[in-house]
C-alpha cells in the first residue's frame, strides 16, 4: 500500500511513523502517510528560511508572479487526476472537487498578477524630509488548512503569501493530505525554489502545534474550530506574530415576502447541502418573514425530498461527511432535535447501493427552531437547515446577531433599502443581498467577526496580512 511522504527543502521525507488514509465512500483504507512531527516542523520551518535567504528571497516579484502563474497552468493540466484525488479523500461529488481544481488555479492566478503590484506610499512630513512606506514579507509563514476543501484553502491561504515573497509551511487537516502533496510535486515542477514550498503531515496535536508554536514562524494562518483557533492564538502570542484566524459561522439566510422566492429556496438548498453542509460560510439558519413561513418551508422541503446522497464517485447531490467523528456530531444534533420534539419538515435519501460503511447522513430540514436551541446556536457542520419565524426587520437583526459567530449572511428582499439596512445591522464579514456567496469569489475580501475570527483572506486585501509595513524616513534638507 502507498506510503506518502511530506516534502521539506525540495526533497521527500519519510518518518517513522504513519497514519492510514480513510477513504469516506466506504470506510477502507487506500494508503498511508508520513506522520510529522516537532522535529520535521522545524526542518522546514528552516528550509524556508534558507530559501528566504537564498533563492527565493532573491526572486524579484514579477518572477513569482510567473511562477505562481505557471502552477496554475499545471493546476488546470492534471485538474482530472487532482479532482479525482480530492473527491476520493473528502468523500465529495466528483462535480464538485473538478470545481476545487478550478478555484484552486483562480487563487493563483489572481495572487500572481498581484505579486508585482503591491506599492507603498509616499507620506506628506517636514520640510526636509521625503517618508516612505514599502511591504517586506514576514519571512516563513506557516498555514494550516482544514479538510473541507483541501485543494481551493491551501489556494487561498498560500497563494498570497508567496506572492508577497514568503516562504510557506502547509500543514494540511490529517484526513485529506493528498492535493496538498500533489500541489508541491507542481510546484517543483514550476520551478519554485527548494525550501519555498513545504508540506509537513501530520496530526494537530502533533505537527500542528509545533508550527503554531515554532520560533521561526513570522505568521500564521489557521482555518477550522473556534476550539483550536483559540489555542493557535496562544501559541502565536508566546511568540507576538500575527495570526489569521477563519473559524466557521452560523449564518443566517433572512427571508422576506417581497422576495424571489424560488430563487432564494434554491440558493439557501445549495448553500447548506454543498460539499455535505461541511462548509464554514453554509447557510445554516433560515429566517422566513412569518407570513410567508408555512409556503417557503413547504418549499423548501419538497426540494430537501429531492436530494440524493451518495459515495463521491456516484457524483450525487451529496457525499459523505469526511469521517467517522463528523457523521457522529451530526447524527447528534439530529438526535437532540428529535428529542427535543422539534418539527422534522424534510429529510433527503440515500441514493440506491451506497458503500455499507460510508460516514452518509440525510440533508434535513427543521422547523420552528428556538433561537437559543443548540442547533440554532452551534455550527453542525452538515447538511443540517433551521428554519425560523420573524416578524420584522428588528427581529431578523437581533436572531441573526443572536450567535457568538459572524461570518456571512443573506438577506432576501427587492426592498434595497431594507437590505441595506440589514447589511449595516448584522455583525458579519460578508453580507449578501439577493445572493449568496458570489460565487465563491477569489477577488472579495473573506473572513469573520466575534468568533468567527479575524484578517482576511481571499482578494486584495489579503496581501496585506503577509507583510509587514516599514516606514523609511529620509532627512535630505531643502
Amino acid at each position: 500500500m502507498t506510503i506518502h511522504r511530506a516534502y521539506i527543502d525540495g526533497e521527500w521525507v519519510a518518518t517513522g511513523l504513519t497514519f492510514p488514509i480513510i477513504n469516506p465512500s466506504d470506510g477502507s483504507v487506500t494508503g498511508h502517510v508520513a506522520r510529522c512531527g516537532a522535529a520535521e516542523v522545524d526542518r522546514a520551518v528552516r528550509a524556508g528560511h534558507a530559501a528566504r535567504a537564498g533563492a527565493w528571497g532573491a526572486t524579484e516579484a514579477a518572477e513569482r508572479g510567473r511562477l505562481m502563474n505557471r502552477l496554475a497552468a499545471l493546476i488546470r493540466r492534471d485538474g482530472e487526476e487532482l479532482a479525482r484525488l480530492e473527491s476520493e479523500d473528502v468523500g465529495k461529488p466528483l462535480t464538485l472537487a473538478r470545481s476545487d481544481v478550478g478555484v484552486c488555479a483562480r487563487y493563483f492566478e489572481y495572487y500572481a498578477g498581484a505579486a508585482d503590484k503591491v506599492h507603498g506610499d509616499t507620506i506628506p512630513f517636514q520640510n526636509g524630509y521625503t517618508v516612505m512606506t514599502v511591504y517586506e514579507p514576514h519571512g516563513v509563514t506557516g498555514h494550516i488548512v482544514p479538510w473541507n476543501y483541501p485543494l481551493q484553502m491551501t489556494g487561498r491561504s498560500v497563494a498570497p503569501a508567496l506572492a508577497m515573497g514568503n516562504a510557506i509551511v502547509l500543514k494540511p487537516a490529517e484526513d485529506t493530505c493528498l492535493t496538498a502533496l500533489a500541489l508541491a510535486r507542481l510546484a517543483e515542477e514550476a520551478g519554485f525554489p527548494k525550501g519555498a514550498f513545504n508540506v509537513v503531515t501530520g496530526f494537530g496535536e502533533e505537527a500542528g502545534a509545533a508550527l503554531a508554536s515554532h520560533p521561526g514562524i513570522g505568521h500564521i494562518s489557521f482555518t477550522g474550530s473556534h476550539e483550536v483557533g483559540v489555542l493557535i492564538q496562544a501559541a502565536a502570542a508566546r511568540n507576538t506574530i500575527p495570526v489569521t484566524l477563519e473559524l466557521g459561522g452560523k449564518s443566517p439566510q433572512v427571508v422576506f415576502a417581497d422576495a424571489d422566492l424560488d430563487e432564494a429556496a434554491a440558493t439557501i438548498v445549495k448553500a447548506i447541502t454543498q460539499n455535505a453542509g461541511q462548509t464554514c460560510s453554509a447557510g445554516s439558519r433560515v429566517l422566513v418573514e412569518e407570513r410567508i413561513y408555512d409556503s417557503f418551508t413547504a418549499d423548501l422541503a419538497g426540494r430537501f425530498r429531492a436530494l440524493r446522497v451518495g459515495s463521491a464517485a456516484q457524483d450525487l447531490d451529496l457525499g459523505p461527511l469526511v469521517n467517522a467523528k463528523q457523521k457522529q456530531r451530526v447524527d447528534t444534533f439530529l438526535t437532540m432535535a428529535r428529542r427535543d420534539g422539534l418539527p422534522i419538515l424534510a429529510e433527503g435519501a440515500f441514493a440506491g447501493n451506497v458503500p455499507q460503511d460510508g460516514f452518509y447522513v440525510k440533508p434535513t430540514l427543521i422547523g420552528d427552531v428556538p433561537p437559543d436551541h443548540p442547533l440554532a446556536q452551534q455550527e453542525v457542520f452538515g447538511p443540517v437547515l433551521v428554519a425560523m419565524r420573524v416578524k420584522d426587520e428588528e427581529e431578523a437583526a437581533a436572531i441573526a446577531n443572536g450567535t457568538p459567530f459572524g461570518l456571512v449572511a443573506g438577506v432576501w428582499t427587492r426592498d434595497m433599502g431594507r437590505g441595506l439596512r440589514l447589511a449595516h445591522r448584522i455583525r458579519s464579514g460578508q453580507i449578501f443581498i439577493n445572493n449568496y456567496g458570489a460565487g465563491g469569489g477569489v477577488e472579495l475580501p473573506f473572513g469573520g467577526v466575534k468568533g468567527s475570527g479575524h484578517g482576511r483572506e481571499k482578494g486584495f486585501e489579503a496581501l496585506y496580512g503577509f507583510a509587514a509595513t516599514k516606514t523609511v524616513a529620509i532627512k535630505h534638507g531643502l
